[in-house]
């Protein structure tokens, strides 16, 4: 079951960055502009945020597995449709195919770790969220490898959903997957957007995802322009965030056992804030890798940490639920990602790169009292749902 969740989100990771580093390519075949190929992507964007509501509900109905299916078969047919759009227009319909692909499956593999680490009893979310991080670097490397060997577009992305297909048809049957939400449960649906505790959590994911955003977009022009490096130096400190974050989500059981999630989360903010303010108040190259390595690890628990927790906030007697509770979630946080990047960009442009670097580190500061917010809300739930509960 931990194996076949893993490769789930490896397999997610790795077809995403798999046509997202041929970009170049992408826009050449399609004629695409600066503007046009920003119109197309947005199409991407569209698609994840008005999908992922609905594959919560759909996985509440037929449960995380058959999600996973529906997600990964259409995944593995428009991956290879890309190499086919022959205009701007066609690539931003296929790519909101693909974001709604992406959080059809986002959705499913959450809830289905969720389900792995109840039954294991164990906090494997942030190993679980290093799978797709790791499969992001391999799904980039096996581009550039394809890229350098002189495959074209179409026999790239043709091997590349071949081999997810039989990654996930090989594991897919050790998924967990549900029965069903209860009657009971369906008729409340409206009391997920109710409860103070969600809109915590997915707040915490959306202060995480600007952050997220702004390093992968501006990272390495503000290397550029404020440290002078050239752009292929500049394009190291990114690196060393993502494998920062891998290396931190790979090892983060026991910290989070020893911590707790709110504890860690909190703490995780701190280091975070205070690398990516390094990286920005001291004028040197080095302290900038080292600030956004600490930015790598500090940030890597946000997301699968409150998914465990959104998913702890939906589980009920039977030890099912939690799918609403996901999506919603996963709904909010696509927010921070769409409006991260433009957001540094419009203060850079009004001041410095420096300055919004700055204030992003303020962003992730914010986290540390969200999380004693939540964990507030949380201990309410719980004190009011034993108050009207017969059991001692």
């Amino acid at each position: 079951m931990r194996l076949a969740v893993f490769a789930v989100f490896l397999f997610n990771g790795a077809l995403y960055l798999s046509w997202a580093a041929r970009m170049p390519t992408l826009a050449a075949q399609v004629g695409a502009t600066e503007a046009t190929l920003g119109l197309a992507l947005l199409g991407a964007s569209i698609g994840l945020a008005l999908t992922a509501p609905f594959a919560a509900r759909l996985c509440a109905a037929v449960g995380a597995r058959k999600l996973v299916v529906l997600g990964s078969v259409v995944m593995v047919l428009a991956v290879p449709a890309l190499a086919f759009a022959g205009t701007p227009l066609h690539l931003g319909l296929n790519l909101f195919v693909l974001g709604a692909c992406g959080a059809t499956v986002d959705v499913g593999m959450n809830v289905a770790a969720v389900a792995a680490t109840r039954a294991l009893d164990r906090p494997l979310m942030p190993q679980f969220h290093a799978g797709f991080s790791l499969g992001a670097l391999v799904g980039s490397l096996g581009a550039a490898a394809a890229a350098a060997a002189g495959w074209d577009l179409r026999t790239h992305l043709v091997t590349v959903a071949v081999i997810g297909a039989v990654t996930m048809a090989a594991v897919i049957r050790s998924v967990p997957g549900a029965t069903g939400e209860p009657a009971e449960a369906r008729q409340d649906q409206r009391s997920v957007v109710r409860r103070p505790l969600l809109w915590l959590l997915a707040g915490i994911t959306v202060l995480s995802a600007i952050a997220e955003g702004a390093t992968a977009d501006w990272s390495a022009l503000f290397f550029v322009q404020e440290r002078a490096l050239s752009e292929a130096a500049a394009a190291m400190p990114y690196a060393g965030f993502s494998i920062a974050m891998v290396v931190a989500r790979m090892v983060g059981e026991p910290v989070q056992r020893r911590l707790g999630p709110y504890r860690l989360l909190a703490g995780g903010a701190v280091v975070a804030a205070v690398g990516l303010g390094l990286a920005v108040l001291v004028d040197a190259p080095a302290a900038g890798f080292a600030g956004f390595a600490l930015a790598g690890v500090g940030l890597s628990f946000c997301f699968p940490v409150v998914m465990d927790l959104a998913g702890a906030a939906g589980r009920r007697a039977d030890g099912t639920g939690g799918e609403r509770e996901i999506g919603l979630v996963t709904t909010v946080a696509y927010t921070g990602f769409l409006a991260g990047p433009p957001v540094v960009g419009g203060i850079a442009h009004a001041s410095s790169l420096s300055i919004s670097m700055g204030l992003v580190a303020f962003v992730i500061a914010l986290i540390v009292p969200t999380a004693w917010l939540a964990r507030n809300a949380r201990a309410r739930e719980l004190s009011r749902a034993g108050a009207g509960s017969a059991r001692p």
